[in-house]
């Protein structure tokens, strides 16, 4: 201390005079925010377009699938509606065969019916030749059938037929095709008892019988059932000659 004065000795940093506080906008700091800024908002810019997009390509993906589904189900009725068609054309056919198959039948029914009532029922007791014709038929109901046998105990069709037509001196050949042609041919719907049935051709006959009335033949049909009596309607003749 001097002369009563204090002095003071300040020490420190030198401040230079132009030491001012600078406003942001002159510092380093500015640009870079500037720049972030833009790169954020090209990127929202670029997501927003790839959203909008990517929604459109759904959009349009959406709609093609609705419409291959619409057009699925457009195909699908139309085979649907086909099919049904043809399964209703299918049953109207069946049922048209079925119809005419019945109505076919009834009509062959018919025709025999009026067939058999058509034919002459001479009784089986009229003249002696006839009588003793289909008494002697009679008699060898339930012997066997056996080919090529012509008596006593079994006959083939042709064996009976010749053995039953010699009892009143009718001399027949031997085999069926033969003696379909041996007399003068009737119609089935003009028979009388003692004509002689066929079966097949005249002249290729594979099977004969006698005609005994009342609808009635009596033959050696095979060798399961032997000789039997049986209606016509049981294996309608294809033709017949009378012999007597």
């Amino acid at each position: 201390m001097t002369g009563g004065f204090l002095t003071l000795a300040v020490t420190g940093a030198t401040v230079p005079a132009n030491a001012v506080d600078k406003p942001v906008s002159e510092t380093q700091e500015m640009p870079t925010i500037t720049t972030a800024l833009a790169t954020s908002a090209a990127k929202s810019a670029d997501a927003a377009q790839q959203a909008a997009f990517n929604y459109e390509r759904q959009a349009l993906q959406d709609a093609a699938a609705a419409q291959a589904d619409k057009a699925a189900d457009k195909a699908k009725a139309a085979a649907e509606k086909k099919a049904k068609a043809e399964a209703e054309a299918k049953k109207a056919a069946e049922e048209a065969a079925k119809a005419k198959e019945a109505t076919e039948a009834r009509a062959s029914r018919s025709e025999a019916r009026t067939t058999l009532s058509a034919v002459s029922e001479a009784p089986s007791t009229g003249s002696g030749s006839v009588a003793t014709l289909v008494s002697f038929l009679k008699a060898q109901l339930g012997k066997a059938y056996v080919l090529g046998a012509t008596g006593s105990s079994s006959y083939d069709c042709s064996g009976l037929t010749q053995a039953a037509f010699s009892q009143i001196g009718i001399d027949l050949p031997r085999v069926s095709q033969s003696q379909s042609t041996a007399g003068t041919q009737v119609g089935l719907g003009n028979l009388q008892v003692g004509d002689l049935l066929y079966w097949g051709s005249a002249g290729s006959a594979y099977h004969v019988a006698v005609y005994v009335g009342n609808g009635n033949f009596i033959g050696a049909q095979n060798p399961s059932t032997g000789i039997v009596e049986r209606p016509l309607s049981y294996d309608m003749p294809t033709g017949a000659v009378r012999v007597l």
